[in-house]
């Protein structure tokens, strides 16, 4: 390649985002433009920086507070043309994977898989394709084959009312903190979990503890 692919590395772990950027830095066609701790770092690097790929986790602060970059990822997708987008991620709910690639994610990469994955996810998806590591892969295929892409993707109030109850808020004190009625706020937190793919508390708990809410 004669044109370096142009990176942005963002997670909210210092030590992820320094073994990432690392390892790309061995790639000679890679180069680094920037790394973002959190979302609003992430939303100035690209307002300031030509980028092609985005390397990111799902879990970091938002620009609104909470932790998760799906709902900026899903405005930043819709626009065109947009950077390529390489999740890197532990999270294996087949419903989160499949919601992310509906919403246009190009590549998602196991952080347990080998390190080569990201770089064959970087070059796969510069070239149109979709990358999914083995890990990954393995999450989506086990799932049930009747399972709808569409499924992981949350509306915004639903996001908001899932982070506030798992800070520990009760369906009654959301309601009356987002002016809605409680029945509301207990099918939003239902369909929620629902798409995530969560049957219990625990699963629940489990999840956000996964992507750093806990």
């Amino acid at each position: 390649m004669t044109q370096k692919i142009r990176v942005i590395v963002a997670d909210d772990h210092a030590c992820v985002r320094l073994g990432v950027i690392r390892l790309l830095q061995t790639v000679p066609h890679v180069e680094i433009i920037g790394e973002a701790p959190d979302t609003e770092t992430l939303a100035e690097l690209l307002d300031t920086h030509a980028c092609d790929v985005i390397v990111s986790d799902i879990g970091m602060p938002g620009i609104h507070g909470g932790h998760n970059v799906v709902s900026f990822l899903r405005r930043l997708l819709r626009v065109r043309p947009h950077p390529r987008v390489v999740i890197l991620t532990m999270i294996r709910h087949a419903h989160i994977l499949t919601g992310l690639l509906h919403i246009g994610v190009a590549g998602i990469v196991d952080k347990c898989d080998t390190t080569t994955a990201l770089i064959d996810a970087i070059n796969a998806v510069m070239a149109g394709d979709i990358y999914l590591s083995d890990q990954a892969r393995v999450a989506i295929e086990a799932a049930d084959a009747s399972l709808q892409p569409r499924a992981g993707v949350l509306s915004a109030r639903e996001w908001q009312v899932f982070q506030l109850y798992v800070q520990g808020l009760a369906v009654y004190e959301i309601a009356a903190r987002l002016q809605r009625s409680g029945k509301t706020i207990s099918t939003q937190k239902r369909s929620a979990m629902r798409k995530l793919g969560l049957e219990t508390e625990n699963d629940l708990i489990e999840y956000a503890r996964q992507i750093g809410l806990t």
